[in-house]
């Protein structure tokens, strides 16, 4: 198989392409590294959603000690202080900081539309008053919190389910009752879509 030779034309054009390419790849990826780096910290199932969104399962009392630092403005905790890995004192650590801290407690097995409604009224808050700043949403191995944050990004912001979805998938697969909750409330919005 005979390989023909570039035309000088053709050559110039991969070379500019190739200068444009490569610093735009760069910076892609050190903002990329950038995001990453402020968002770990001692938790399980940590999944940034934009540069100010992120979710998470339980941070240890260190890890929340040190989100104002790593430049987060509000802490959202939506498990039962009564689960094993609770903080007995995330309230006071996230507060001491100055970080705006809510605690919407979700039952795991019976999540209802008012959960997700309480949720959504508090992101568009946190949001919108953490100027600059991340905001946290977190449970104890992020199942909670990856789902309510992905029916947020569909219904509330009109996002791709599709794409909104593989922040869930990275976590885990919602059955039994966080399926039939998830798959109603889309519909409910009028959002076409089987989560897999």
């Amino acid at each position: 198989m005979s390989r023909r030779a570039a035309s000088p034309a053709r050559r110039r054009a991969l070379a500019w392409l190739s200068g444009c390419a490569l610093p735009l790849f760069a910076r892609a990826a050190d903002s990329a590294s950038d995001a990453t780096s402020d968002t770990v910290f001692d938790a399980p199932n940590i999944v940034p959603i934009t540069p100010r969104l992120v979710t998470s399962g339980q941070p240890s009392a260190t890890a929340l000690a040190q989100l104002g630092a790593r430049g987060y403005g509000a802490v959202i905790y939506l498990a039962p202080a009564s689960v094993p890995s609770a903080v007995a004192d995330e309230a006071a650590i996230v507060s001491r900081q100055g970080l705006a801290y809510h605690h919407l407690p979700i039952r795991f097995a019976e999540p209802t539309p008012q959960d997700y409604r309480q949720l959504a009224a508090q992101l568009d808050v946190d949001l919108r008053e953490a100027t600059g700043r991340k905001v946290l949403v977190h449970c104890e191995a992020n199942f909670r919190a990856s789902s309510m944050v992905f029916l947020y990004r569909t219904i509330a912001l009109k996002e791709d389910p599709q794409v909104a979805y593989e922040s869930v998938s990275r976590v885990w697969t919602p059955t039994g009752a966080w399926r039939r909750y998830i798959v109603a409330m889309l519909r409910d919005a009028g959002v076409a879509f089987e989560p897999y």
